[in-house]
């Protein structure tokens, strides 16, 4: 990121950009890691995130009234107000300390422009998963349209599949209801993409709602909208089959590859499909902490 015409997956580059490598030897680091006053921490208004869950940050304050921050906040001078920094990643952190009464914590600066911040600050988020659908298809709207991405180049960045990344901007599409219903948990973004395409998705979602219906049901009842044929929809039972299949559109969801899932009585097997040998050694990268 630091290289900005580089285009890195979710490697040792962003680690070492968010201050999660091993610290430089010699006067360097004394540099640039500091104790910086946190009334001089602004937030950033371009981070991806926009919701943090009330009981994690509760659980990250009593924390940080135990034992500290343990880990440095990333930022940047901020733009427009000398003296003051900011945040490029640990916002959550950051809130945390205000709340358990923090003065001062450990921050590591980095000269970084709009892009850089914009794309740390997405695949911070992406590779801990704290984004909700919507959040993730923003900031990949924000990467193509604000700084000139392609998709295939924002899936390189964050480690995702360039499908992946259009399905996610099909999302920013649908009408405000349904994206309320996603914001609020009530739908997956699975359920959400079953539905974009279909001419009533504010009904298909109450529907899906209403009758807690998998991703596969919803898929058939957008196809049941749209004139094709397929069996009746009936409620999700339930099952751990509906389970499974939820599980495995979730896993599908997050390596941007299909996944099966059997399941026999609590025992089974896993099928993972790719493509190509460029997924294949992108899944063992990620599986193996690569």
């Amino acid at each position: 990121m630091a290289e900005t015409n580089s285009r890195r997956g979710l490697g040792r580059g962003i680690s070492a950009l968010m201050g999660e490598s091993e610290p430089l030897a010699g006067p360097v680091a004394a540099e640039t890691v500091r104790e910086a006053p946190i009334e001089l921490l602004r937030r950033n208004p371009d981070q991806p995130r926009r919701h943090f869950e009330e009981a994690d940050l509760e659980e990250l304050t009593n924390s940080i009234r135990e034992k500290g921050i343990l880990q440095p906040i990333l930022v940047r001078p901020a733009p427009g107000a000398p003296g003051e920094y900011q945040i490029v990643a640990g916002e959550r952190r950051w809130r945390a300390a205000q709340r358990a009464g923090v003065r001062s914590i450990p921050v590591t600066v980095r000269e970084l422009n709009d892009l850089d911040v914009l794309e740390i600050g997405l695949i911070e988020n992406v590779q801990r998963a704290d984004l909700n659908a919507l959040e993730e298809a923003s900031a990949y709207k924000a990467l193509i349209e604000r700084f000139g991405r392609t998709q295939e180049a924002v899936a390189q960045a964050v480690g995702k599949s360039r499908s992946h990344i259009a399905n996610s901007l099909r999302l920013l599409s649908l009408p405000e209801p349904v994206r309320e219903h996603l914001m609020a948990g009530r739908l997956s973004a699975g359920h959400a993409r079953a539905i974009a395409s279909a001419p009533d998705p504010n009904t298909l979602a109450k529907a899906i709602v209403d009758r807690d219906l998998s991703v596969r049901q919803a898929e058939a009842l957008a196809r049941q909208a749209q004139g094709e044929r397929s069996a009746p929809v009936r409620s999700r039972p339930r099952t751990e089959s509906s389970d499974t299949a939820a599980l495995a559109q979730d896993l599908s969801d997050a390596l941007g590859l299909k996944i099966e899932i059997a399941d026999k009585g609590g025992r089974g097997e896993i099928l993972i499909k790719y493509r190509n040998l460029d997924q294949l050694d992108d899944l063992c990268r990620r599986l193996s902490g690569g």
